[in-house]
């Protein structure tokens, strides 16, 4: 199992490019199921998340070709409708292959999926969505079994704004007969991706990216080309490291609009980010930061995958800050790990009270629980003295495309060892 190996670094400075983002090419892929035919997806992050959703496409009868970011898809006019729990285990998102394999072939059979431990993250919002548009649901041997005579679009109020369940019903409405409205629709910019890949596929959806999303079903779909839209939490990552490390640098490919409740937070505290000519954005980090208080909530709010990040950054406050973790229960794992580098951080039920500069981080030996939980143990080595090794990182490699790569490209002191 590979480790990473990070020194304390100086100032990150320098220029690298943000990938495109994982949360937005897995439902995209997905959606593909939809359409027979050859989709083309650029943009595409090379990632162990990727590899899983080509090895599940294939298994149900896709043939996929994957180089260069560019993602191939042969969609068949007849696929196989079983979703195996030995492909749909490690990724939590292989769940959004119900929808399309309902709408267009009128039944699936789909494994409880796995995937990160921070919460438990129930899938029973998606069943009860699609069971309003006249699917017939049950849960046994743990498969999801559904089937439908055909599905008919309907009003549906969604209890939380789930991305997940949204994009599924998003997906099975494209197909479903008439009118779908979705209330309390989640509005990440992941969804906005998806429906403008829906839309360019020949559905109609309307209002994506706000918390009503209309979609008119449509009796068939062609397949298309797109290119997936830049990795905001890459992006949130690469300005944490610049800021706490006191650094200059510039990135490409990131979309500010994306990132308006994560760049406020940071720009509060200090850190100095700006636009500039050529699709770059500067970031610009201080010799002194604000304590500050974030809550994270649903898009547009501060998002829960920059939390843990963020909280390195707030080690080099001057005072005491807050994290209020309220949309995943059980997202602190990475706080004990800290605490192993010299970290002084109190978890209060949901609030994680970050302790300022009281010491300097010294280096240790330290365990990923998450995805990124990972990405923060390596921000973290960059600032901590001598040498932190970075356990389990596998879990890294299902989101972020060569980190280690780009970090190095900025001067950070960061190596893989390989296994």
């Amino acid at each position: 199992m590979d480790k990473m190996l990070v020194k304390q670094s100086g100032p990150l400075e320098g220029e690298t490019h943000v990938s495109g983002s994982k949360n937005a090419a897995l439902p995209i892929i997905f959606s593909t199921l939809l359409a027979s035919g050859k989709h083309t997806l650029e943009n595409v992050p090379v990632l162990k998340d990727i590899d899983s959703s080509c090895l599940l496409m294939d298994s149900l009868g896709c043939k996929t070709h994957f180089a260069n970011n560019i993602l191939e898809i042969e969609v068949d006019d007849k696929l196989e409708t079983l979703a195996h729990y030995d492909q749909v285990r490690k990724m939590r998102a292989s769940i959004l292959v119900l929808g399309p394999l309902l709408a267009r072939f009128k039944k699936a059979r789909v494994s409880l999926p796995g995937g990160c431990a921070i919460g438990a993250r129930p899938i029973g919002m998606h069943l009860d969505a699609l069971e309003q548009l006249g699917a017939k649901i049950e849960v046994d041997g743990g498969y999801v079994v559904a089937s439908t005579d055909g599905l008919k679009g309907a009003t549906v109020d969604l209890p939380f704004a789930t991305v997940g369940g949204t994009e599924n019903l998003m997906m099975a409405a494209s197909l479903a007969e008439g009118k779908t409205v979705i209330n309390n629709a989640a509005r990440e910019p992941e969804i906005v991706d998806l429906a403008n890949y829906l839309n360019k596929m020949g559905a109609s959806v309307r209002g994506a990216g706000s918390s009503t999303i209309e979609i008119e079903g449509k009796e068939r779909l062609l397949a298309s080309h797109h290119a997936v839209i830049p990795d905001r939490i890459e992006a949130g990552t690469l300005m944490v490291a610049a800021a706490m490390t006191g650094g200059d640098i510039r990135l490409k490919g990131v979309r500010l609009d994306h990132l308006s409740a994560f760049v406020n937070a940071l720009q509060n505290m200090g850190v100095h980010i700006s636009q500039e000519p050529g699709d770059l954005v500067r970031v610009t980090g201080s010799s002194s930061y604000k304590p500050i208080e974030v809550t994270t909530e649903p898009y547009p709010g501060f998002p829960t995958d920059l939390q843990a990040q963020l909280m390195i950054l707030m080690l080099k406050a001057r005072g005491v800050s807050s994290i209020t973790e309220k949309v995943f229960e059980n997202r602190f794992m990475h706080v004990s790990e800290l605490s192993r580098l010299g970290a002084k951080i109190k978890i209060e039920d949901r609030t994680a009270k970050v302790f300022g500069e009281e010491k300097v981080l010294k280096g240790a030996p330290v365990m990923a629980t998450d995805l990124r939980a990972s990405a923060c143990l390596i921000l973290a080595g960059l600032v901590a003295e001598g040498e932190t090794l970075v356990n389990r990182i596998y879990h890294l490699d299902r989101g972020y495309e060569k980190l280690e790569d780009k970090l190095s490209q900025l001067g950070g002191k960061v190596e893989r060892i390989k296994s």
